[in-house]
């Protein structure tokens, strides 16, 4: 009995130890990452490189801002809030499809946007960039809404299918009773339902698609059109050996992201738990 209590002791220290040790691995490049963008430029090379600044310098950040920052911030914004969108509504509406509607290729169907997932990335660059090329979209707003879209959709469709074969039956056979069809019990019961399901979709579409560089870099050609990613990479020619702004510009870039998930993880972790345990 003495041993099973000092094993339990262990336990309740060793986990939360572990939980510590695993916060300061995740979290300390991130702090060099900050605390080197608030240095100048000699004070870089000439402190240790874990050493915090000796006085905060806002200037990196000045320069970055005065830069063509914020219009690749406005185009990332606009990118992805649409493609984020266009995600939600379809895969919601074909996951529906598949999970309570019976027809004879639902499940061919099915198979294939599913097989989806697994065609490699690279083995699309060439012609959607020929496609986008012929429709006049390249270095346009609208060049990257729509690889995003398609190459988004298999996954966002698997895991809301999944999600809503969950829902009770009852609710839908109570909706077809009062006359609803099946367009109505979607937007009314599905749609409403799956929320949780829809917001761990949005949110990781959306923070995959804030950081995509390959299909943004292919696909424009000019600041006006371009995405942050590409911010990061031009900057980086730009101040090849001032190290802070670089750094500036890698905290101004990930910032939307640690303020959306500091308020979206609640939400997302429910929708991870009630896809995970229903069923």
């Amino acid at each position: 009995m003495a041993n099973l209590k000092s094993r339990f002791a262990k336990v309740r220290i060793g986990v939360p130890l572990l939980a510590l040790i695993w916060l300061a691995i995740t979290t300390a490049p991130f702090i060099f990452v900050v605390a080197t963008s608030l240095k100048t430029q000699d004070e870089t090379f000439s402190s240790p490189v874990w050493a915090l600044p000796s006085r905060l310098y806002f200037g990196n950040y000045a320069a970055v801002l005065g830069g063509p920052y914020l219009t690749y911030f406005r185009n990332s914004a606009f990118v992805v809030g649409v493609s984020v969108l266009l995600i939600v509504i379809i895969s919601a509406m074909a996951a529906y499809a598949f999970a309570r509607l019976r027809f004879r290729l639902n499940k061919t169907l099915f198979a294939l946007i599913v097989a989806g997932m697994i065609v490699p990335l690279h083995a699309t660059l060439v012609p959607i960039y020929l496609l986008t090329r012929n429709l006049g979209l390249y270095d346009t707003p609208l060049a990257l809404p729509g690889p995003y879209v398609a190459l988004s959709l298999p996954v966002s469709i698997f895991i809301l299918t999944e999600f809503m074969k969950q829902i009770p039956r009852e609710l839908e056979e109570a909706a077809q009773l009062d006359g609803c069809g099946p367009f109505r019990i979607f937007w009314r019961i599905f749609f409403p339902l799956s929320g949780p399901g829809l917001a761990t979709v949005a949110i990781y579409n959306g923070i995959g698609l804030w950081n995509e560089f390959i299909f943004a870099y292919m696909l424009t050609s000019t600041p006006e059109h371009r995405t942050l990613p590409l911010a990061v990479w031009d900057f980086q020619g730009q101040y090849s050996s001032n190290v802070p702004a670089m750094l500036a510009v890698v905290t101004l870039t990930s910032l939307p992201l640690i303020v959306a998930y500091a308020f979206g993880q609640e939400r997302v972790i429910k929708g991870m738990m009630a896809g995970s345990l229903k069923g």
